[in-house]
């Protein structure tokens, strides 16, 4: 069951992303700063603030003063922040994955019947499994995949789509991506042709990644040589790692354990003597 304090935060991303018109209800001062940390955590405080202005003349939206005039600043410095999928971000961790990845891509766009809004599609939800193993769940990836759909998803070929997914063993992973859209932000199965059937741990999954304070710690599990010689690591952050490889597993078993074992290769390697 989701608190007071999720739905109101739900509510403004679908206000905010989706422009869908729900009653807020009314919380004090400590619960709205506890929101406005949640915006923060998973990256969608251009979002919750747009939604925030949908709800002006709400007079259950209570919103504390102070909190308004750092909201709108916090909002405009994360929109031009914003992360924009580049060619380094379409990869994968698995070599055998990624090979068949930039193959999919390359025949794509030499194809007579060349469908770029299918890539488009593609690229973020290989975008969104690179946040998710990497980062942990971020909803600002779910949100700009929503929103594609919405915008382009008409233009998609979704039978290409699903070889595509098939051919990267992350047929699941998509799945999971489009649960949560239908879970938190009132999509339609029938606006998602890769999801065959709702992931059943997807609000657990949810309610676990936006109640999660904590500072992103993908950069910091760094190994690191102690004086006398001996190899240290972060060990709070390591297992938050594996446990977040536990938890994405199920959905996409070898990129999981490629991804996992890369970044462990990779804090190895840049140990310092």
């Amino acid at each position: 069951m989701q608190n007071i304090i999720q739905r109101n935060f739900f509510r403004l991303l679908r206000s905010g992303a989706f422009n869908e018109n729900e009653a807020v209800e009314p919380m004090s001062p400590f619960k709205w700063r506890r929101l406005f940390q949640m915006a923060e955590a998973q990256h969608v405080v251009p979002v919750f603030v747009s939604g925030i202005e949908k709800h002006a003349d709400d007079h259950m939206l209570n919103l504390p003063g102070d909190l308004k005039s750092i909201l709108q600043q916090k909002g405009k410095e994360e929109e031009e922040q914003k992360q924009t999928i580049t060619d380094e971000d379409i990869r994968l961790s698995n070599h055998i994955l990624n090979k068949r990845l930039k193959r999919i891509i390359s025949q794509e766009l030499e194809s007579e019947d060349t469908s770029i809004e299918s890539i488009d599609l593609l690229e973020i939800l290989i975008f969104n499994v690179s946040r998710m193993l990497n980062r942990g769940l971020s909803l600002d990836g779910i949100i700009r995949l929503g929103q594609y759909l919405r915008q382009r998803g008409d233009k998609v070929d979704f039978v290409k789509i699903e070889s595509w997914l098939k051919a990267l063993k992350l047929e699941r992973m998509a799945q999971l991506q489009g649960s949560i859209l239908m879970a938190v932000f009132g999509f339609e199965q029938d606006e998602l042709p890769f999801v065959q059937e709702m992931e059943k741990e997807v609000m657990p999954l949810i309610t676990r990644a936006v109640s999660d304070m904590a500072k992103d710690s993908a950069e910091e599990w760094h190994f690191h040589q102690t004086q006398s010689g001996f190899v240290q690591n972060n060990s709070r952050v390591l297992r938050r790692n594996v446990g977040r490889s536990m938890k994405f597993y199920p959905y996409a078993p070898w990129e999981t354990t490629s991804s996992f074992f890369t970044n462990l290769g990779r804090s190895l390697s840049e140990i310092e003597e």
